[in-house]
């Protein structure tokens, strides 16, 4: 699997280069920052944040390669929420839901998230993904968190 590489800075994800090209990533980063940080489309359960409307969601999810594919993660919920334990639990388990597809696809044989608050203001994300042929991927990822 090899993807444009992609940087998550804390606040947005942007292309890397390599030289004058763009550079490649032949690992899981970038198809774990698109999973993470692009917006999936909130549940009918699910609150909106600010008692808003828009369930968001990424437009290419109306014309999946795969009937119920569907990218990104509902962290967005999350953005005004308080930094209690609660809230981290949520966070973990919308970055376990978002990263599922490696297993469903057969590229890892068990992940793991974690998260945390480093600092205020801020959320940690860690992946362990565990490929099927042994390896495993670690990422961190911080982001800002809008309320606090």
């Amino acid at each position: 699997m090899t993807d444009i590489a992609l940087r998550w800075d804390g606040l947005g994800a942007d292309l890397v280069l390599d030289g004058k090209d763009l550079a490649l990533d032949h690992g899981l980063q970038t198809p774990a920052v698109i999973s993470l940080f692009s917006d999936h489309r909130a549940r009918a359960e699910d609150v909106l944040p600010g008692g808003g409307t828009d369930r968001r969601g990424w437009p290419g999810d109306a014309w999946p390669d795969v009937g119920g594919d569907q990218i990104g993660s509902r962290l967005w919920l999350l953005g005004r929420e308080k930094e209690i334990a609660e809230t981290l639990r949520r966070a973990r388990e919308y970055g376990q839901e978002s990263i599922a597809w490696t297993l469903e696809d057969g590229i890892a044989a068990r992940t793991e998230v974690t998260v945390s608050v480093p600092r205020r203001g801020w959320l940690r994300l860690q992946l362990a993904i565990h490929r099927r042929d042994g390896r495993t991927e670690n990422h961190q990822f911080d982001t800002l968190w809008e309320a606090h």
